[in-house]
């Protein structure tokens, strides 16, 4: 299969690698994570609660699920696992002798779908910036909490009219059931 590999990336930050300076960027981005898991937990009883479409539920919980899959990645993965150099040939070991390479909320989120399906191509040489340089969709590295994110933002995004029709009938019912009311003790 030319168009789907594993690869074994190390991820020391945001999606596409991006850092937040250092160690303490390290520990921010992990805090706040955990704020957004906790937060989620919330929100999503409150999704229920109020009887929110069972898609848009489902999609928050997809949501939910890979922020915590990366959460827990951050929090134990330096603990648990050695540190690893693709470029030497050695993969991270479970458990090593000395401890893991890092300490608790400074672990790397391990990536390793790849799916290279237009590749061997180049931009135009009149596009702006990227004239004549090599193109290849899709370039990045994820994990399955990262594609469970991603599936759970496009399809609400894609259905928020069928998600929140019900919410929003509602709220026009009860915004005139108001205007009615304002309307008779005026008259009288």
């Amino acid at each position: 299969m030319n168009w789907f590999r594993l690869h074994f990336v190390e991820n020391e930050g945001m999606a596409w690698g991006w850092k937040m300076g250092g160690d303490w960027g390290k520990v921010a981005l992990t805090l706040f994570r955990l704020v957004a898991v906790i937060a989620g937990v919330f929100i999503i009883r409150d999704f229920i609660r109020k009887k929110y479409h069972a898609g848009f539920i489902y999609c928050s919980a997809l949501i939910f699920a890979g922020a915590l899959g990366n959460l827990i990645d951050s929090m134990f993965y330096g603990l648990i696992f050695n540190d690893s150099d693709p470029y030497m040939q050695n993969i991270a070991q479970f458990m090593p002798k000395g401890g893991g390479y890092a300490s608790f909320l400074h672990g790397k989120v391990v990536d390793m779908l790849y799916f290279p399906i237009i590749t061997n191509t180049h931009y135009p040489s009149w596009f702006p910036f990227w004239g004549g340089e090599e193109f290849e969709f899709f370039r990045p590295v994820f994990n399955i909490a990262d594609a469970s994110i991603s599936i759970g933002v496009i399809a609400i995004l894609i259905f928020q009219n069928k998600f929140f029709k019900k919410h929003d009938e509602q709220l026009h019912t009860t915004t005139s059931e108001i205007k009615i009311d304002d309307k008779v003790q005026v008259v009288e």
